[in-house]
C-alpha cells in the first residue's frame, strides 16, 4: 500500500499542472521544516516567517494553519490536526513521500538535516 500511494503521488506530482501549483511547492517547504524540526536536533521553526512566505507566494489567508493542521492530522493518524480539503490532504502526502525519498537520497539524517539548514534558511534555526 505504502508503494502505491507512492507511485501514485510521483505520477501527480509529476504532470505539469501540479509542478507549477504554488501550494503543492509551499505544502512541501512547511513539510520539510517540521521534519527538520522533529528530525534535526537543536533545530525549531520559524512559523511567522512560513506564514509571510505564504503571503509573498500570495496564498488564502490561513494557508499556513490549513497545512500545519492537515500535516499533524496525517502525521499522528488522526489524534493532532483536522483532516482538510481532499486536495491539500494529496499535496501533504505527496509531499511526505518527497521528503522521505530526500531522507533517503542523503544517505543519512545528518546530510538531510544540513541540507534542510541551507535549503529552509529564514524558516528553521537553531535553538
Amino acid at each position: 500500500m505504502r508503494y502505491a500511494l507512492l507511485i501514485g503521488g510521483l505520477i501527480v506530482a509529476a504532470t505539469p499542472a501540479h509542478a507549477a501549483d504554488p501550494r503543492a511547492a509551499y505544502v512541501t517547504m512547511v513539510l520539510q521544516a517540521f521534519a527538520a524540526k522533529v528530525e534535526c536536533p537543536g533545530t525549531d521553526l520559524v512559523y511567522q516567517d512560513l506564514v509571510q512566505r505564504a503571503q509573498d507566494m500570495h496564498l488564502p489567508d490561513g494557508t499556513t494553519e490549513q497545512v500545519r493542521k492537515a500535516i499533524a492530522y496525517m502525521h499522528t493518524g488522526g489524534k493532532m490536526g483536522e483532516k482538510q480539503a481532499d486536495d491539500l490532504m494529496t499535496e501533504v502526502a505527496i509531499a511526505t513521500q518527497t521528503t522521505d525519498l530526500d531522507q533517503r537520497r542523503a544517505g543519512s539524517m545528518t546530510t538531510w538535516c544540513q541540507d534542510q539548514k541551507s535549503r529552509l534558511a529564514g524558516y528553521i534555526r537553531t535553538k
